[in-house]
């Protein structure tokens, strides 16, 4: 299951060239780095191939649906609620990163521990390349993970570390 989950998310990702932004590598990196840091704890198949297909819908495409028929229901629930599901419409960025954080909020362990997996990958590549996008970004992950408390409590303890210590570079500059 999760060989196939990794063959259709870089399939689905390749075929649109997404990028990583900042360092211009193949989008995949990041999803194989979110699954490297679910392998740390010892993730189960499902986990990981919700680890591999967690931005396929937001980014490509995929809808849910395709990860359905392809995945089935557990597969493509924890995708569903490692999703975005705000729109512009809902109003401006905070507004809409409260949304998206509630929504993540009610998925069950996987996938939030999937999002935790997300947030130290993401938290530590923003905070390299963009800290004046890291001062939003950073206090945005930070709620957001307030509200992943059934997450693997090991990947919480490592994001709440890199989130302060992002917060410790965007304070002192450095």
């Amino acid at each position: 299951m999760e060989r196939e989950a990794r063959l259709f998310a870089f399939a689905a990702h390749r075929s649109i060239g997404q990028r990583r932004k900042y360092t211009d590598e193949c989008y995949t990196t990041h999803l194989q780095e979110v699954v490297n840091i679910l392998r740390t704890v010892n993730a189960d198949d499902v986990t990981l191939a919700i680890g591999w297909l967690h931005d396929v819908v937001e980014d490509t495409g995929i809808t849910l649906v395709d990860v359905l028929s392809c995945f089935g229901t557990t597969i493509a629930d924890g995708v569903y609620y490692c999703t975005e599901i705000s729109k512009p419409e809902d109003g401006n960025r905070a507004t809409r990163k409260r949304i998206d954080a509630e929504h993540f909020s009610k998925g069950s362990s996987k996938s939030q521990t999937v999002k935790v997996a997300d947030i130290i990958s993401n938290v530590s590549s923003i905070t390299e390349h963009d800290i004046e996008f890291a001062k939003v970004y950073v206090y945005e992950k930070e709620h957001q993970l307030s509200l992943l408390t059934k997450a693997n409590k090991e990947l919480i303890s490592r994001a709440t570390k890199i989130i302060n210590d992002a917060k410790e570079t965007i304070e002192n500059g450095t």
